[in-house]
């Protein structure tokens, strides 16, 4: 199986024809899934999640990024949580998931940590306890640092992380030797192999000026580019049970009509979706 979605579901008008923010019932009349960061900010009350629920079909999911505490993002500020602040955040933010996980329409959390969490026996350790202490959840993991990839290196961490039943997320992003991760695509959970496409804006990816956030994913995939992630997304899809394929490249709106794209090349559809809302006037 094939899925595509973008991340969030209010900023991408080309799906509307209209210049305003997207609700979450027109969004799922185009794709079945949606990627969520807003948990990695601050933890959603339940009555936030069971709102969104409300707002789609039964079969609908969703990623939600792991709060920022779970990816030790709060170790590069100069306020770092404890431990036992660390642990508290894991329950708060299982209490808050609950609804999903209780109508299995948690697709995966969203792992995403920071360039500077390498490769190192602390952090291969922080794997493992994450595993303890989301056990029986969906768990995906995006590493930014370049020291997990390489010719035997990414072979044996795909090993770990499969031993520990986390996906590997597959990522596509500017990719220098200074910076990114390289796209190597490999399956380490026979149900979900994630792909996260985040555009190839060499020179937005390296911005470090205060408009960053607008630069960053500044990137529309040229349909021979789609063509090739389509070859490679049906050779995965032979490996695990379900390939999800996400865009990101949203700095300029461009995620949703590349999705829509490659669903056309990939030739699926999509079942149980939204009713699409008709304009009557």
């Amino acid at each position: 199986m094939i899925t595509i979605g973008l991340t969030t579901f209010s900023e991408h008008p080309s799906l509307i024809h209209e210049k305003r923010k997207v609700r979450l019932t027109e969004y799922s009349a185009h794709f079945p899934v949606v990627e969520l960061d807003t948990p990695f900010y601050a933890i959603p009350k339940v009555e936030v999640i069971t709102h969104w629920q409300q707002q789609v079909p039964n079969n609908f999911q969703f990623i939600l990024k792991a709060n920022r505490v779970m990816t030790m993002h709060d170790q590069g500020s100069e306020d770092p949580v404890d431990n036992q602040q660390r642990l508290v955040e894991f329950n708060n933010y299982k209490r808050a998931i609950a609804p999903l996980m209780a109508t299995h329409q948690l697709k995966s959390i969203l792992f995403q940590f920071p360039p500077y969490f390498s490769r190192q026996v602390a952090t291969i350790e922080y794997l493992r306890r994450i595993h303890t202490l989301m056990a029986g959840y969906p768990i995906a993991v995006e590493f930014r640092n370049p020291s997990w990839y390489g010719k035997e290196i990414t072979n044996d961490v795909a090993g770990y992380l499969h031993e520990l039943g986390f996906s590997l997320v597959g990522v596509d992003e500017p990719h220098t030797t200074n910076m990114g991760v390289p796209f190597e695509p490999v399956v380490t959970n026979e149900d979900l192999y994630l792909l996260r496409f985040h555009g190839r804006n060499v020179k937005g990816w390296s911005e470090h000026s205060k408009d960053w956030r607008s630069q960053r994913t500044l990137y529309r995939y040229s349909q021979a580019e789609l063509q090739e992630f389509a070859k490679t997304i049906l050779a995965l899809q032979e490996k695990t049970k379900e390939v999800c394929v996400i865009f990101n490249n949203n700095s300029g709106g461009d995620a949703a009509d590349n999705a829509l794209q490659l669903q056309k090349l990939l030739g699926i559809s999509f079942d149980g979706l939204s009713p699409l809302q008709m304009d009557l006037f």
